[in-house]
Parts: C-alpha cells; sequence; structure tokens
C-alpha cells in the first residue's frame, strides 16, 4: 500500500498554506514535491512525518490511518524517516552514536548491526568513530541520510537535503542518494525548488503553487507536455513569442504551429533547445542576428535578436551542440520544433494590453 495523503488543507493563523493536496506515493517511487518558497511543500512534510496536526484531510500509510482531525500517531510510531535542511546531526555525538540514535528500543547487538548496515548503505563505515565537524558537507549528508534509514521507516523525506552543498558536491551527492532511495524500496517524498534537481531525483513530480498541485507527473511530462506557462517556465527556460491563432493554428514570428485554441490572440513558451538554426538565406525561415553565443560545456547558447515583423524585435535564445560556433553579427535563419513548443491563451497581463 502506497503512502496515501487525501485532501489536506493547512493554514498558520489566517495563512493558508495547503489547499486541497492529494497524492498517492507506491512503494518504491520517488515523488518530488517542486515549487516556489512558501508554498507549503515543508508544510507537507511536517504533517506527514506528525510535526504539525493536521487540521483536514488524512495521512495513510500501508492502510494504516497516521492522521486525520482528532487523530494523529505520535511521530516515534509513524516509522517515518525524516532528513532535514541542515543534517541536524548532534555534534557530541560520534557519526555510529548519530545513526543509532534513533535505536535506543533495540538490544545493543541489533542496534550495533542496524547502524553498520545504514553507514554501509552510504559507504561510510570507515567514519564511524569520527565527529560531524570532521566531515565534509557531503559526508554530513549521507550521516543524516543513513540515520533515517537505520530504523528500517515505511517511508521517508527529504527537506531540501542539497540546498546547502556547492554544485560539484551537490551532483555527487543527489547521485548516491538516488542508488540509496532506490535500493531501499520505500515511498520517498523529496521537497526541493530546483528544478534540475528534482528532474534527476524523481520518478514523478508534483509542482506546487500556493498550496495547490499545478500538475503531477514524470518529468517528462511537466518538461515536454506542461499544463500551464507556470508549470512552463518552472520547470526551464522558454523564449516567449506572442501569436494569433486562426483556424487551428499559431502564427508566430518563428512560422507557424499547430494549435488547439480559439481563434484570437495566444502566446507561444519555446524551449532553447527547440529552436534550429539554418542557413541563411534559408527560403520560408525567418533570418535572426546574433547576438552573443557562449559554450556552457555540455551546450553552447546562442543569443538572436529576431524582428517581430511589427517593428520590434524579440530576444530569442537556442541551446546547441558544443561544437557550433557563431560570431557576433552572423545571420541565420530560425525554425521551431513544436515537440518543445507550447501553445497558452494569453495570460492576463496580455489581456489588459491588448484592451488598452
Amino acid at each position: 500500500m502506497p503512502l496515501t495523503l487525501s485532501n489536506l488543507h493547512h493554514a498558520f493563523g489566517a495563512k493558508r498554506v495547503l489547499n486541497g493536496v492529494s497524492l498517492d506515493v507506491p512503494r518504491g517511487e520517488i515523488l518530488c514535491l517542486l515549487g516556489p518558497s512558501g508554498d507549503g511543500k515543508t508544510t507537507l512534510l511536517r504533517l506527514v512525518a506528525g510535526l504539525e496536526h493536521v487540521q483536514q484531510g488524512r495521512i495513510a500509510l500501508e492502510g494504516q490511518v497516521l492522521a486525520e482531525p482528532g487523530r494523529d500517531v505520535p511521530p516515534e510510531d509513524r516509522q517515518v524517516g525524516f532528513v532535514f535542511q541542515d543534517y541536524a546531526l548532534f555534534p557530541h555525538l560520534t557519526v555510529a552514536e548519530n545513526v543509532g540514535f534513533g535505536l535506543s528500543r533495540l538490544g545493543r547487538a541489533e542496534r550495533e548491526s542496524r547502524v553498520a548496515e545504514a553507514l554501509g548503505r552510504v559507504r561510510l563505515w570507515d567514519k564511524r568513530a569520527a565527529w560531524p565537524h570532521q566531515l565534509s558537507g557531503g559526508q554530513q549528508q549521507r550521516v543524516a541520510l543513513a540515520r533515517a534509514l537505520a530504523p528500517r521507516p515505511r517511508a521517508l523525506l527529504l527537506d531540501e537535503a542539497f540546498a546547502s552543498l556547492d554544485a560539484r558536491l551537490r551532483e555527487q551527492v543527489r547521485d548516491d542518494t538516488l542508488h540509496v532511495l532506490q535500493e531501499a524500496g520505500i515511498p520517498a517524498l523529496i521537497v526541493t525548488h530546483d528544478a534540475e534537481e528534482a528532474m534527476f531525483m524523481a520518478d514523478r513530480i508534483a509542482l506546487m503553487r500556493e498550496g495547490r498541485v499545478e500538475q503531477l507527473g514524470t518529468p517528462e511530462q511537466l518538461y515536454l507536455r506542461p499544463a500551464n506557462p507556470f508549470v512552463a517556465r518552472f520547470l526551464g527556460e522558454v523564449n516567449e513569442l506572442p501569436a494569433r491563432v486562426a483556424a487551428g493554428v499559431a502564427h508566430t514570428a518563428l512560422g507557424t504551429l499547430p494549435a488547439a485554441l480559439p481563434d484570437g490572440p495566444a502566446r507561444v513558451l519555446l524551449r532553447p533547445e527547440g529552436l534550429r538554426l539554418l542557413p541563411p538565406g534559408s527560403a520560408g525561415y525567418p533570418a535572426a542576428e546574433v547576438e552573443a553565443c557562449r559554450l556552457l560545456g555540455a551546450t553552447t547558447m546562442a543569443h538572436m535578436a529576431l524582428p517581430d515583423g511589427a517593428g520590434d524585435v524579440l530576444h530569442v535564445h537556442a541551446r546547441l551542440p558544443p561544437g557550433v560556433r557563431l560570431a557576433r553579427g552572423d545571420m541565420v535563419c530560425l525554425a521551431a520544433d513544436p515537440e518543445r513548443a507550447f501553445v497558452f491563451p494569453p495570460e492576463a497581463d496580455d489581456v489588459m494590453a491588448l484592451a488598452s
């Protein structure tokens, strides 16, 4: 049975932070709660862990109700592990003592076995006698993960667990954590505001805004089939182009795209990798001037000025293979990949501008 969150509402005084969140997390799935800061993600984890009381809704794990209004299983009896953002290691305890801290109900032999098992999972058995201040940030994070896994929880929660690591270390620790979570085979909820991190870690992503789930799906679904402009923008950079829809076709400065919208104004959001460069003079394709071209390691980013046909200039970005070389002032032709282009109705600001 999964970890089940049913119609959760929560408020702190007059401020409502959760508005009817419902999620199922099966065994072995990693679900990332993604979204801007202050939109209820950490509150959701605290409700699952029992650190906040449920005001409305229900939380169940493997068929057991953990929380609903007037009914709360104590946090220590929920069998839910929690890795906090600051790791919360005890500075006066060794690594092994930190990992074994929550195992006081077990006999000594079983406790030592669990500690060895958990530290082995995160490849830190050789650091068992070290103190937390003697460890790197990545090692501290892995100790916190081992401590959460040592009681063999039925579910695991991670709250911005990689946020304090530098970029290079974060990649390695995320990779290590992903393998550990996959081996554990339990439901895992991870909070992050980093879209790339969510896409790397998650089997599914719940993108939240203002206490609601805007879209739930695999990373591919959210990235390639966003439900609205907020989802499209949050999952990665987009070029934004005004458009007008007529007879199921959106007309833009880059040409036409299919659009299942009524006739009228619209907005196209196009991923940078969906902007294809063609040789100058390619018939039927608009010309653009290169403003800058920068190698970013695995890719090259080209900045271009594209006339919109109405006297203005649109600034667009194209993500290209690393070998592409363009100089400022070069002319190219552009085409849009329909698989990376999303046509939406005009937003409120667009409608107000058209009416003025």
